[in-house]
């Protein structure tokens, strides 16, 4: 995938494109680092790239479930799991359900004729608005790029931290991109490949 969202025929076509974009850039936050690294947490806080994935693809999940109009239930103890790669939990099975969760979001989607279709609000979490008694299916994609954008920010400096790597020369490694004299493809700590 290249590194910018391309052409764009209309609203629904952006929203999806921008959406999935967001989701590679942090799924490649991930590329070539080991099981350790995955659920290293360098910063102060408790996030790591594995589990900033984890919560991307729970919340979309959850958000899609709600434009279906699927009950949930709050979960505090789940809510909190989704920002933790379990010890025994690979990063495939991950990156696998959130392609799961990419294919649902775009199959619900393609069948919702007005992106202005009324979504409720859950009023049981604190941080939705309690005057406000629906979104549409346009604000609920376009909080969707905002979280998954906000958290790859996130894993971006979570990743960094560990190895140095940084956006563009891990997709360049990733997708075997010519090096050039403004980019070079990373390469794991020690390789002294050329």
């Amino acid at each position: 995938m290249p590194g910018q969202v391309g052409a764009i025929s209309n609203e629904r076509e952006g929203l999806l494109a921008y959406l999935a974009h967001m989701r590679y850039v942090l799924k490649l936050t991930a590329y070539g680092l080991t099981p350790e690294q995955l659920r290293a947490t360098p910063a102060a806080g408790t996030l790591s790239v594995g589990g900033l994935i984890k919560h991307c693809s729970a919340t979309e999940e959850g958000w899609i479930d709600t434009v279906r109009r699927q009950p949930q239930k709050v979960d505090y103890e789940a809510y909190n799991a989704n920002f933790h790669l379990a010890d025994d939990e690979p990063i495939e099975a991950v990156l696998a359900e959130y392609d799961r969760v990419a294919a649902k979001t775009e199959e619900t989607v393609a069948g919702i004729d007005d992106l202005g279709q009324a979504v409720p609000v859950d009023h049981s979490v604190p941080w939705n608005p309690k005057d406000l008694d629906n979104w549409s299916v346009r604000w609920v994609l376009l909080h969707l790029i905002q979280e998954t954008a906000r958290h790859t920010g996130h894993a971006d400096i979570i990743r960094e931290a560990i190895d140095g790597g940084t956006a563009y020369p891990i997709m360049a490694a990733a997708e075997n991109w010519p090096d050039s004299p403004w980019m070079q493809k990373w390469k794991p700590s020690g390789d002294q490949q050329a």
